[in-house]
């Protein structure tokens, strides 16, 4: 059901086509949320508490906590993601 939406995701080319698309793609509230989301991890990621990250972020405790579970028991894909970003950070 999601092929065609990952394939389309993983032929894009540079930072200002995937902008270009997932503008087009997701509403701003969307955006928004997923861009909050992904802060959000990497701040847990970080070891930073709770109560920072919802200073930091803005985010509610229900959301770092959805996060957090994804981290710790999800399918692996923000950490996936975290490590590749910290890999080309050191490069």
């Amino acid at each position: 059901m999601y092929d065609k939406l990952f394939d389309a995701i993983l032929g894009l080319k540079d930072r200002e086509e995937c902008a270009a698309f997932f503008d087009d793609l997701c509403t701003i509230k969307e955006l928004q949320d997923m861009s909050q989301r992904f802060d959000v991890a990497l701040l847990l990621g970080e070891g930073n508490n709770y109560a920072d990250i919802s200073a930091l972020t803005g985010a509610s405790s229900a959301t770092i906590s959805r996060v957090n579970r994804c981290l710790n028991y999800g399918r692996g894909g923000y950490r996936s993601v975290i490590d590749k970003m910290k890999g080309e950070d050191d490069e």
